[in-house]
């Protein structure tokens, strides 16, 4: 059988992947890293952004459901002797500037940190790109499911807890679902937390990834203090955090499984494949070289 053999960019020739060669495997290359296409990579996520959007906005408010929810899960926390939610949201609220700031970073950092991991990743990590994204997108979508399976109310529309909703009282940009802006989101969208998943994922990635100590350090200072801010703004329980991790193991579950590595052991770098080259087997010779002497001396012998 022939070797396969890939030429790369330093001119070095190696033996490449059976899978390469047989067609009949090709769907498996979809397992090989790539090099991300940046209008592809931005069509994607401005789409699956769009339809997370529209799936989550489109779940019914079941909001006597949710109110129920929303009960057990603090009647829960407070048997575990764990229900810190009301202390921390009136604590914090007492800093004008504390909450106004934590307001802020809840409305914003969700996106622009996320956002800038992926840019991140295209630009100097392309070989693990596309896998942290399939991370993300695979959390996303199965909190989704979570939106539909458990609608859930935010502590600060429980009615007789007397949570603090920080945007309405500071009169500040900081929910989609308070103010304004509360009827372009579904409010019982709180389990689980994609801000706790989404944030842990940048600050994992920045931890499993980054070089220099001190931006370890950050990543996963990051996640830690979104869940201070998710808690003190009363939008969220700890326990809706909890469920924002479970939904970020399953994304890297489905990563792992799909590339046969977790992510960030991948190559950092992605070579482009410039010749695939099939080496054709010998032709076969008929007889050895004895052979052909002898039936040569018959041919003279016999006058032909």
């Amino acid at each position: 059988m022939g070797e396969t053999t890939v030429k790369s960019l330093d001119d070095r020739t190696t033996p490449s992947s059976p899978i390469v060669a047989d067609g009949r495997w090709a769907w498996l290359r979809t397992r090989s890293p790539r090099r991300p296409r940046i209008w592809f990579e931005l069509l994607l996520i401005g789409v699956s952004y769009w339809v997370y959007s529209l799936i989550r906005n489109a779940v019914p408010e079941q909001k006597a459901e949710a109110l129920r929810n929303a009960d057990w899960i603090w009647r829960t926390e407070e048997s575990l002797g764990l229900a810190f939610e009301h202390a921390v949201n009136h604590a914090v609220n007492s800093v004008t500037w504390l909450i106004v700031s934590m307001n802020y970073y809840y409305a914003t950092l969700h996106f622009i940190v996320t956002i800038g991991v992926l840019v991140w990743l295209y630009r100097w990590q392309p070989g693990r790109y596309a896998a942290f994204r399939t991370v993300l997108f695979a959390t996303t979508a199965v909190a989704l499911v979570g939106y539909y399976l458990y609608p859930l109310a935010p502590p600060r529309l429980m009615e007789s807890k007397d949570f603090i909703d920080t945007v309405l009282v500071h009169h500040t940009w900081g929910s989609m679902a308070s103010g304004d802006l509360k009827h372009m989101s579904n409010q019982y969208a709180a389990m689980p937390s994609m801000h706790i998943g989404w944030s842990t994922w940048c600050g994992l990635t920045i931890f499993f990834l980054a070089k220099a100590p001190w931006a370890r350090i950050l990543g996963l200072l990051y996640p830690a203090a979104t869940l201070v801010v998710i808690v003190a703004t009363a939008n969220h329980f700890w326990l809706d955090a909890v469920g924002g991790l479970l939904c970020l193991a399953f994304g890297f579950l489905v990563a792992y499984f799909w590339y046969g590595t977790w992510p960030h052991r991948l190559s950092k770098r992605v070579e482009p494949l410039v010749a695939v080259e099939q080496r054709a087997p010998a032709p076969a010779t008929r007889g050895t070289d004895t052979e052909r002497d002898a039936d040569q001396e018959d041919r003279v012998s016999s006058g032909r």
